[in-house]
């Protein structure tokens, strides 16, 4: 997640600049560390779309068995994301009351910010993996041994959201809507300048008009068939009319004022297990109140009606 501290990662033209992941090792079944049930603990925050990414594939894949999770305070201090949603304000599995305090474990002079998600080694207590592009691809391509029942059709079979014969054009999309819409929002959000802002939100608008016309002839991006890309879309989707539509000033319509997004983000919300991983208290309790210089008063606005979500999306 972006932080507050706008000066690390603002260019000198005003542009938001996202800070690199610094702990990229991967879990793969030919490496050197491979996929052992019980063995790592992914923390996330739920307000976190790049965490929530992984919440929603580790429960579509049928993971939670395998793979623990560990969930932090939406409000964090001067010291970053904290356990305080555990008894005695610790993670019950690690044994500490900050995420930082993992990241010096595995790196002592780690000066950057702590981010979620990230997969702990419990065995070592030390970070595996801060890498969220690579950590959805990972569970869905490495952890397929220990995949468990869908909580949604096609249950028979399980999801498969990272199929070979689409992987090339799942990521030829991926690119721009990360680009654009993913890390876009936060491009305005964050923009110090007119002129960054400016760009930010005619590129966010101009990839959803683009997306938007896609989806007007298929469920999915990907066709009939839920992917990777459907699920990185959707985190930001979820999150637009809450917080990205006035708190980060993208307010050239709300989702619920672009019918063919709207309803292909119901549809998607709608999916077994897909709505019990989105807590808008989190999500606004969290960038109202920890972004001061864009809300000094950290007033969390009442609205909007979650109970639209539920409505028929038609699709």
């Amino acid at each position: 997640m972006a932080t507050a501290q706008f000066g690390k990662e603002t260019s000198t033209r005003g542009e938001f600049v996202r800070q690199p992941n610094r702990f990229t090792e991967r879990i793969t079944t030919d490496g050197p560390r491979r996929p052992e049930p019980g063995r790592y603990r992914l923390i996330v925050s739920l307000a976190c779309p790049w965490a929530h990414r992984a919440v929603i594939v580790r429960k579509l894949l049928g993971l939670e068995d395998a793979i623990s999770l560990g969930v932090v305070d939406p409000l964090r201090d001067d010291r970053g994301w904290r356990f305080t949603l555990d008894p005695d304000n610790r993670d019950p599995v690690l044994g500490v009351e900050y995420l930082a305090d993992v990241y010096r474990a595995t790196d002592p002079d780690y000066q950057g910010r702590v981010t979620v998600p990230t997969i702990v080694d419990t065995t070592t207590g030390t970070v595996v993996t801060n890498d969220y592009p690579q950590i959805t691809l990972d569970l869905s391509t490495q952890w397929r041994a220990f995949q468990g029942p869908s909580p949604s059709p096609p249950a028979a079979d399980g999801f498969e959201l990272y199929p070979v014969e689409l992987r090339a054009e799942i990521d030829a999309l991926i690119e721009p809507i990360f680009h654009h819409v993913n890390n876009g929002v936060y491009k305005a959000g964050f923009a110090t300048s007119q002129a960054a802002y400016d760009k930010a939100y005619a590129e966010l608008f101009a990839e959803l008009d683009r997306l938007s016309e896609r989806l007007a002839d298929r469920r999915y991006l990907m066709g009939d068939r839920l992917t990777e890309v459907d699920i990185r879309l959707f985190t930001t989707l979820v999150r637009f009319d809450a917080v990205y539509h006035g708190h980060f000033k993208c307010n050239r319509q709300k989702l619920s004022e672009m019918p063919v997004l709207w309803a292909y983000a119901r549809d998607i919300f709608q999916i077994p297990g897909v709505a019990e991983t989105v807590d808008f208290d989190h999500i606004k309790r969290h960038y109202y109140a920890t972004h001061e210089q864009i809300n000094p008063t950290r007033i969390v606005p009442a609205g909007p009606d979650p109970a639209g979500w539920w409505e028929p999306h038609g699709r």
